[in-house]
């Protein structure tokens, strides 16, 4: 069974949103996109980012990111400019209407992740609560 989704058109600042079936939705930004695509670039043909949400961190769930090559056939997939996105659908139900964007300034380079539902955050900001 494949998960059923719609992939909008690229909002007014440029991020690429998905849509599951379950009206569960997750953007990437375009400075997201350019650094996947550029870290993809460096991997073997077929290679994906997962990004996932697992019980841990400081304030009890923390994202982690992954180099996959095979998708499952229930994840939800954003694919622009080289960069492929995966997230699981449990995943995405605690990332609902995040915004996953890349991030370089004085206090350094990362992944960050918008997540309206999360309550708090740590100040590594990979990990939050509900």
């Amino acid at each position: 069974m494949t998960s059923e989704t719609t992939v909008s058109e690229a909002t007014t600042d440029g991020a690429v949103s998905v849509v599951s079936a379950s009206g569960d939705s997750v953007s990437v930004s375009p400075s997201a996109i350019r650094r996947i695509a550029r870290i993809l670039s460096g991997e073997p043909a077929g290679t994906m980012l997962r990004i996932s949400v697992e019980g841990g961190g400081c304030s009890g769930f923390q994202y982690k990111y992954d180099l996959v090559t095979e998708r499952e056939e229930d994840d939800v997939v954003i694919e622009e400019a080289g960069a492929t996105v995966l997230v699981d659908p449990v995943s995405l139900q605690y990332m609902s209407g995040s915004v996953v964007d890349y991030v370089d300034d004085i206090m350094g380079q990362s992944f960050q992740i918008n997540n309206p539902l999360a309550s708090a955050g740590c100040g590594c900001g990979t990990s939050f609560s509900i």
